[in-house]
This record gives C-alpha cells, structure tokens and sequence, in this order.
C-alpha cells in the first residue's frame, strides 16, 4: 500500500494488544512500513484515543503508553482549528457517521491522505474524498 496513509487509533492499540497476535503483527508491520516510508499520518485525537485505550483498557503502563505517544508525534500530525469542527459536524451530517469517525474522516482529509486505516469505518467505500481500507480484513 503505497502513498500517504492516515492511522486510526485502532492500529495503534493493536500494536500492543497481545490477545490478538494476528491484529498485532499487522498492525505493527503497517506501522513500521509506514513510518520507515515518511507515510503515517496522526492526528493529536488518535495519540489521546490511543492513550486512553491503551492504559484503561490493554493495562500499558502510562510511562510506556506516553513514550509510544511521543514517538507518534515524529509522524506528520494533523491538527485542528475551530473551522475543522464544523467540518467535521458536516460530514456527521452528511454521511451519518459517529462525530468521532467523523473528525478523524476530516483529519485524514486535511492531512491529504489517500487512504484512511481504521477498522471503525466501511471499508472500500471513500468519504469525504478519502477512500477508507480496513487493514484487518
């Protein structure tokens, strides 16, 4: 998968999640292939989404889980002004998606990603002109 690709918090929080060894290596496979290429692409909502899921949910100590988020900001980071909310609210309108999918629809957007890497969204379709691959599938 050439190109610039904008990765979901889900990716992240796969990296360490050594219940699912199948996700996990996928995961980090596509997190070193994209990094290694200068083509990972993060907004500041999925280093707080990948945080907060990490610590609460996988048990990541809070100093490791800070030290993956700190890497996360090597990447290109997308981030927002009060413009890019309503956006967002737009595309929650229009295509009637949850307004957290729909703010990291328009980051991935914003970024210029060509595609988006989540598992949280239908695959194969596009929206807001960024076509959406669900890596695990």
């Amino acid at each position: 998968m050439s190109g610039l690709a904008f990765l979901d918090s889900n990716i992240f929080v796969y990296a360490d999640d050594a219940s699912n060894p199948v996700k996990q290596g996928v995961a980090i496979r596509l997190i070193q292939e994209k990094v290694l290429a200068r083509q990972a692409l993060v907004s500041l909502q999925v280093m707080q989404e990948y945080f907060a899921v990490a610590t609460r949910k996988l048990g990541v100590l809070p100093e490791v889980a800070q030290q993956k988020v700190e890497l996360m900001t090597r990447m290109r980071v997308v981030r927002f002004n009060e413009l890019d909310v309503i956006s967002a609210i737009e595309l929650h309108r229009l295509h009637r998606i949850s307004f957290w999918d729909s703010m990291i629809v328009h980051a991935a957007k914003l970024g210029g990603a060509e595609v988006l890497l989540s598992e949280d969204l239908n695959a194969g379709g596009s929206l807001g002109g960024v076509r959406i691959v669900n890596p695990f599938a």
